[in-house]
């Protein structure tokens, strides 16, 4: 038996009105998530490439795992959305998002593993999936909403529950007790912001690549589905097991790291997506700030009312990676046109004109909205921060001398600092990509921060290394120190980390806070042989396995990741890449380009160390990057002058039609 798919993607042509189905079992191959979502975006867009990302040809993908809606912990809840995006700097490459919440869920249980967008349509609609009946419906009374009036007039229209333990009919199949899943844009997304965002509930947000300015350029407003079906399991016993198995080795763990506050005297509650057993967000008494957690928890400090901040940001539907506004090393917008404020270039009567915003509210809450309102509807110098901080820079003439100087921070493709160093894996990994990577594995999940009291640093780096498949048994994978961050064993963690969160994460839709990779777990001194056993590489294919009936390796995982890594590669390539632009921005060559407070291990003079504030003064050498870049090459089988893959790589990947219309385009590596 084969289980959790439902057998057919919903593809949906704006631009006719239009209504038809991808038979699933033609991707199956790709997992699910991100391999389904490149896969078909490559079939139906690769001949027409380049293209901007607000062109109707665009085709956007939200995509389900096999996992979703089931018991597989900390995975069934995420939605992967995929697209040539507008927000990356300079040019909007395909990129990703995606959101957790309960939307893919309910998408399953409508008998749906994914929806594709195709065209644009002539009026604002929304989409409406009832099980098998989608239609689309008139949007233009919800233009102008934002995410949370949309979603809550949706509710009002497609059902008539009043309180989620009511029982009602949906459609002639089934009951449920649930409102549909819907995610929505706001005016931020109709009005084209490059920094605009998808949100679903009360803070599930698609917040990079700029989905909800696409969503606008197509005039589609909101996604709502509601299903009374269920996902099938092919084995439930195991899955039931698995699950045991891997409550028992993470009990705990996000609670009590992340502090959600537990006892009848508690004024919140843990929330989590469908599905999570270690939920990581809250549901407040007071209803503030609801659902927001980590960056979009802390985007605007402004004391008692840094709460009212955040729901504004969700309501509006701004990225909050590109507005952040902690200072420091987290230098979003706000942050940035402070520095321009403080050098004398931004304010009333200098270069530039803040106008409608006032520089002196900074810190308060009316600043907030001004600001939020500013960029959705594009008043005064609100219409060129919904281009985002990089874009806006490059309209003031300030973007090349901004980003030398660090001013404007924001490391690679458009994108703010965000761990890219000292964990230097992340450095790599968003300037071969995208966008940045925002995966933990090796800044917080594994070993930053790992005590010496817990484990010896050679001890630990030879205990994760044998576990670092296919690339197992080279400690020095993890040498964060001057040599050990440009040589060829730190080209195998990068390529490492791209194959596992392609397949695992992004494809599967395993949560990256679950957490995945836990290849050393701080909670489980014990492990079920050896000490700190974590549950990577056993766990995400055990599950996996158990729902669909396959019998994939943990090896066999990370060769669709290659798989899906490279068909990103062959879509960047076609929108023009090559090895010369993949470089991190100036001011990362330069002091202070990294962050103090990270506990790493490195190795000099012969032994293993953990060092910790020393990393406060690592920035990069232009010569070792380039360096590493040509490790990296040669073990990803790319063109070391180009970075373009060869053909031999491809056809090794069963990708012959990937390598001949590269080659029809004189863009294959040789």
């Amino acid at each position: 038996m084969t289980g959790g798919y439902t057998g057919k993607i919903l593809r949906v042509d704006l631009t006719t009105g239009s209504i038809g189905t991808i038979d699933t079992s033609d991707y199956e191959d790709w997992g699910g998530g991100h391999g389904i979502g490149s896969a078909i975006f490559w079939d139906l867009c690769a001949d027409k490439l380049p293209f901007d990302g607000y062109d109707p040809q665009n085709v956007i993908t939200l995509m389900t795992s096999p996992l979703s809606g089931t018991l597989a912990p900390s995975v069934s809840g995420r939605t992967e959305i995929q697209g040539i995006g507008t927000y990356p700097y300079p040019i909007g490459w395909f990129t990703r998002s995606n959101f957790g919440g309960r939307f893919a869920g309910e998408l399953k249980y409508a008998g749906w593993d994914g929806v594709v967008i195709e065209g644009k349509s002539s009026t604002p609609v929304w989409l409406n999936i009832i099980n098998d009946k989608v239609t689309l419906e008139d949007a233009s009374d919800l233009w102008g909403m934002d995410t949370w009036a949309t979603q809550e007039e949706i509710w009002s229209r497609v059902s008539d529950i009043t309180r989620y333990s009511e029982w009602r009919a949906v459609d002639t199949d089934g009951l449920t007790t649930q409102r549909p899943a819907v995610v929505a844009i706001a005016p931020s997304g109709e009005n084209l912001g490059r920094n605009a965002a998808l949100v679903h509930g009360a803070g599930n947000g698609a917040g990079q690549g700029g989905f909800g300015g696409i969503f606008g350029s197509k005039n589609l407003k909101a996604i709502s589905t509601l299903g009374s079906g269920q996902v099938e399991v092919a084995d439930p016993e195991d899955l039931v097991n698995a699950r045991s198995w891997w409550d028992s080795q993470h009990a705990g763990n996000l609670l009590n790291r992340l502090g959600v506050p537990t006892g009848p005297s508690a004024t919140s509650r843990a929330s989590g997506c469908i599905g999570c057993p270690v939920p990581c967000r809250n549901r407040r008494k007071g209803g503030i700030m609801n659902d927001s957690q980590c960056f979009e928890a802390s985007w605007y400090p402004a004391g008692a009312d840094s709460g009212r901040a955040v729901d504004l940001l969700q309501r509006y539907a701004i990225n909050c990676c590109d507005v952040f506004n902690m200072g420091g090393t987290y230098k979003g917008e706000i942050a940035y046109m402070v520095s321009l404020y403080e050098l004398g270039i931004l304010g009333p009567g200098k270069a530039i004109d803040p106008a409608p915003l006032h520089m002196d509210e900074v810190g308060t809450l009316a600043f907030a909205e001004s600001f939020c309102k500013a960029v959705s509807y594009r008043q005064g110098i609100g219409d060129d921060l919904a281009e985002g901080a990089c874009f806006a820079s490059e309209r003031w003439g300030r973007v090349e001398e901004d980003l030398e100087s660090g001013i404007l921070h924001f490391p690679h493709w458009g994108y703010v600092w965000h761990h890219t160093l000292p964990t230097i894996d992340w450095t790599y990994g968003g300037i071969m990509g995208d966008r940045d990577i925002n995966e933990h594995d090796f800044s917080h999940t594994n070993f930053n921060r790992f005590s010496t009291a817990l484990m010896e640093p050679e001890e630990m780096v030879t205990t994760m290394a044998e576990r670092m498949l296919p690339y197992e048994g080279d400690p020095h994978m993890f040498d964060f120190g001057e040599e050990g961050k440009y040589s060829p064993s730190m080209a195998k963690l990068v390529s490492w980390h791209r194959y596992y969160t392609r397949f695992y994460k992004q494809a599967l839709g395993y949560c990256d806070w679950g957490p995945y990779a836990s290849i050393i777990n701080r909670n489980n001194p014990a492990g079920e042989t050896e000490k700190w056993k974590g549950t990577t590489p056993d766990a995400e294919p055990r599950f996996f396995n158990a729902v669909t009936g396959k019998n994939i390796s943990f090896v066999d995982g990370m060769k669709i990741g290659q798989k899906i890594w490279n068909l990103d590669r062959a879509v960047w390539i076609l929108q023009g890449r090559h090895r010369d632009m993949e470089v991190p921005s100036g001011f990362m060559f330069k002091p202070g380009a990294a962050i103090a407070g990270y506990s790493l291990p490195v190795y000099e003079n012969g032994a293993w160390a953990i060092k910790g504030p020393e990393f406060a003064e690592t920035y990069l050498d232009r010569a070792g990057i380039e360096s590493c870049k040509t490790s990296y090459y040669e073990l990803e089988g790319w063109d070391t002058s180009s970075g373009w893959p060869k053909r031999s790589t491809l056809e090794g990947l069963g990708m012959k039609n990937v390598a001949d219309l590269l080659e029809a385009r004189g863009k294959l590596g040789v």
